[in-house]
């Protein structure tokens, strides 16, 4: 947080030359980076964000208190603007580090940075979904879509579209819980979750759902197959439908606080 007061003393200090010489180390800096590690992420055209505003009207997980923003100084009275910003780490597009269900799982700060780039596999089940909430990916849904695109690249990462996301502005219809208290929303079923991990080389999943397990589920069990094997899932992700199916990639802007069993997290789609 930079106070009006230090911006104007840093400006008055920086000169011209000063400015452009801190440019250039700083370019200098981030190609020394680069050579220690590198990234590729291929020229793209197109880019889409991938995430839900993050606001108390988002809707949680049963049991969970929603997101509090709380205004703690503003312009018009103090001359800088500010929150406080309360929330459960599993609120909003959010990730599941393997930490969240496997005690001896890395937390999300402790992921590899090249595993949030990944090639980007969409795999559209909303057909389905729209007539059953219950509508699970299968293994089936996943050899349909290689049939098409070929067989899912190294360091995928696999995402469903069930179209679930245009119930997110109405927490009753988005949780869609019935007299029991039983939800009922789209989500991989474990058989697809077991595929993936077993017999396919991928990141992580992802669902535009609040739970990578249909709602309706008593033993998390894709949870249970994704996150210890050392993959991360990532919920209440948005406008996948906007995606081409194949040839993108994902970039997720992970979060970094310790011991994180997840996070509220900015992903990004682009491609050409």
């Amino acid at each position: 947080m930079c106070a009006p007061t230090v911006m104007d003393a840093v400006a008055a200090r920086m000169t011209r030359r000063g400015f452009l010489g801190l440019l250039g180390a700083a370019a200098l800096a981030g190609t020394v980076a680069r050579a220690e590690k590198r990234v590729a992420v291929k020229g793209f055209t197109k880019v889409q964000d991938l995430t839900h505003p993050l606001s108390p009207n988002f809707p949680m997980w049963p049991g969970f208190d929603p997101i509090r923003i709380t205004p703690l100084v503003t312009v018009e009275q103090n001359g800088f603007y500010g929150n406080r910003v309360d929330f459960w780490e599993h609120s909003g597009t959010h990730m599941d580090a393997p930490a969240h269900f496997d005690a001896d799982g890395p937390t999300a700060e402790q992921l590899p940075v090249e595993r949030l780039f990944a090639p980007l596999a969409v795999i559209h089940i909303a057909e389905r979904a729209a007539k059953d909430p219950d509508a699970q990916l299968t293994p089936d849904d996943i050899l349909a879509w290689e049939r098409r695109y070929d067989r899912l690249p190294a360091g995928a990462f696999v995402a469903m579209y069930s179209g679930w996301e245009q119930h997110a502005s109405n927490a009753v219809r988005y949780r869609n819980m019935d007299a029991s208290g039983t939800m009922h929303f789209p989500g991989f079923h474990p058989d697809a979750a077991a595929m993936l991990i077993e017999e396919r080389e991928i990141t992580g999943i992802g669902v535009d759902t609040l739970s990578l397990d249909f709602g309706a589920s008593t033993d998390f069990k894709t949870h249970l197959t994704v996150l210890p094997a050392g993959k991360y899932g990532l919920e209440n992700l948005a406008h996948l439908g906007e995606l081409p199916p194949a040839g993108a990639t994902i970039i997720v802007g992970a979060p970094k606080h310790q011991g994180a069993s997840g996070g509220p997290v900015r992903a990004f789609a682009v491609w050409d």
